[in-house]
């Protein structure tokens, strides 16, 4: 059974996220703060993890960016819940290391269709892969087991940032729109929006550029979108 951490101070929401997800064949463990939740998502190493932005001590945003910065749990994907409709604290989530977010009060059938989707997108990340690696300037990519260097040293990404690099590498020199990067990484049923793309791209930027400023990987084409280094060694 694939294996989901729900995160949350509210008993109810766990109580009524988990029923939901356990009639959907998902294997769901509770937890209600956030240093109890590192400790279990260690232990337990979960296919998905459901976290709340407003946990009491250690906050969500704190919670992923521990996630995120530990090289056994940094691939795990997160779908961050919030009761803010304010758009910059679903962007920060994002910046954390967020795959997704969604705000209180949702629709439980949304979520469920989320956690598909993004446990779908984490198992895609291979789909029209013609080749094994690919290398350029330091950086590569072995697409057999999703494994990314940059001068040798390994980077942890998350599943969403894989995606987005693979992406980007199978199609150097090629311009891509805000939209046909959602269409093509995140598919036809996403929930993310144009910001979040440029949100994505600039965490990817953090992982694998030396220089954010001059990034020699991926490229922003000013008034179009973005695409991968022209030059393929």
């Amino acid at each position: 059974m694939v294996k989901i951490i729900v995160v949350d101070d509210e008993k109810d929401i766990v109580d009524l996220v988990a029923y939901n997800l356990e009639k959907e064949g998902f294997l769901v463990i509770k937890v209600y703060d956030g240093a109890r939740a590192l400790k279990v998502i260690r232990s337990k190493k979960p296919a998905l993890i459901i976290l709340d932005l407003m946990l009491p001590g250690m906050s969500g945003i704190e919670v992923c960016r521990h996630i995120r910065a530990n090289q056994d749990t940094a691939n795990i994907p997160i779908i961050m819940l919030t009761a803010k409709a304010d758009e910059t604290d679903k962007i920060v989530g994002l910046e954390m290391g967020a795959d997704d977010y969604i705000t209180k009060p949702f629709s439980v059938k949304e979520l469920v269709a989320r956690v598909r989707t993004i446990l779908r997108r984490a198992q895609d990340s291979q789909k029209s892969i013609t080749r094994e690696k690919f290398q350029y300037a330091g950086l590569s990519i072995n697409y057999a087991s999703c494994t990314v260097k940059v001068n040798d040293k390994q980077i942890s990404l998350s599943p969403t940032e894989l995606k987005l690099l693979i992406f980007f590498s199978q199609n150097p020199g090629r311009v891509y729109t805000r939209d046909q990067i959602l269409d093509n990484v995140w598919g036809d049923d996403t929930f993310i929006t144009q910001r979040a793309v440029d949100v994505h791209v600039r965490r990817l930027r953090s992982q694998i550029e030396k220089d954010m400023n001059r990034p020699k990987y991926i490229i922003t084409v000013r008034g179009f979108g973005y695409k991968f280094a022209d030059k393929i060694r």
